[in-house]
């Protein structure tokens, strides 16, 4: 009788356009209070509330909003200006650009979706307007942000590590070189494409002047990286505080260097 009652409601209030997630909500409440009454829901809010309240999983927050940042800030398009002055002049080049932006990106925000979502959109108009096709440059886009997570700072490193109680700065450690062979491994295969299939290259050699400009706007951006993830390593500070100075940094330079915030 109650495992029909329970499926009832939950169908009539997803009938009702009740959103999946909250009709299960719903259903959940309903079942502990028929059972426990009220010492059962206040139990489960309690079990709710401690068992999200720790402060390694505020760096979670925060590395998501250093993220939003950067991409609002005008910190990604510098960081592609950088990839694309070192690599954007041989076959394939906007490829090789899309995947050390990304490694670049990922040791700043630890996730996937922000890489996806800040760098992805300068980097397939970027890739199209140079003759790419849409696929090409939406495949490179798409695999090349899932180093996201495995360069430090990581998000799912953050989130295991408070879990579990291993250390967040060795498993930062234990994903540096994975990190990086992935992102030479994928390198690799956009060589092999771009011979393969005459991919284009820039023709134009940028003047010095127009280099030291790109370098000099993209360096403060690129402190970043090593800032956070040495100041880990070293135990200058913790994954927490490493994710708030993240968002400060990105803070100060969209407001005060760059000016697009």
């Amino acid at each position: 009788m109650l495992v029909l009652t329970v499926f009832g409601v939950l169908v009539l209030l997803m009938l009702l356009g009740v959103p999946i997630a909250l009709s299960l909500g719903l259903t959940a409440i309903g079942i502990m209070y028929w059972m426990g009454g009220t010492d059962l829901l206040i139990m489960f809010g309690q079990r709710a509330y401690f068992g999200t309240a720790s402060f390694p999983l505020l760096a979670v927050p925060f590395f998501i909003l250093a993220g939003n940042l950067m991409n609002t800030g005008g910190i990604t398009q510098r960081i592609f200006g950088v990839a694309q002055l070192c690599v954007g002049r041989i076959h394939g080049g906007l490829g090789h650009v899309n995947v050390i932006a990304s490694m670049i990106f990922a040791g700043m925000s630890g996730s996937a979706v922000a890489d996806a979502a800040g760098l992805g959109v300068v980097e397939i108009r970027a890739m199209t307007k140079a003759g790419y096709t849409a696929r090409f440059s939406a495949a490179v886009t798409a695999v090349s942000s899932t180093i996201g997570p495995i360069i430090p700072p990581s998000i799912p490193f953050v989130i295991y590590g408070s879990l579990t109680n291993v250390s967040v700065g060795d498993l930062f450690l234990a994903g540096i070189i994975p990190g990086l062979l992935m992102g030479v491994a994928l390198m690799a295969i956009i060589a092999l494409v771009a011979k393969r299939q005459n991919l284009p290259r820039m023709d134009a050699r940028p003047s010095g002047r127009e280099a030291l400009r790109v370098l000099g706007a993209g360096l403060p951006a690129l402190v970043m990286p090593p800032l956070i993830v040495g100041g880990i390593l070293r135990g200058w500070f913790t994954p927490t505080e490493a994710a708030v100075a993240a968002s400060l940094y990105a803070l100060v330079l969209g407001t005060v260097v760059y000016r697009e915030l």
